[in-house]
């Protein structure tokens, strides 16, 4: 099991993932932070970028704040 810090940029012109120096992710979605779309949003975009299934992805802390923490299983 993996955890990772996020910072979420709801509202961008474009989603994009970029990782930091810390080890942290800032990623900028295009969906609003509104009935949970931008979180949807995010585990689609992270389950492409480690080429995992969205069900292995959760929100562990932080589902309504631009800061996540986010789990990861691994296989």
């Amino acid at each position: 099991m993996k955890i990772f810090r996020v910072k979420v940029k709801p509202k961008a012109k474009q989603s994009l993932l970029r990782h930091e120096a810390d080890g942290s992710l800032t990623v900028h979605l295009k969906a609003p932070p509104i009935d949970g779309k931008a979180n949807a949003e995010l585990i689609q975009l992270l389950a492409s970028e480690f080429n995992v299934p969205k069900s292995s992805l959760r929100i562990k802390a932080g589902a309504t704040s631009k800061f996540k923490l986010v789990e990861m299983d691994e296989d």
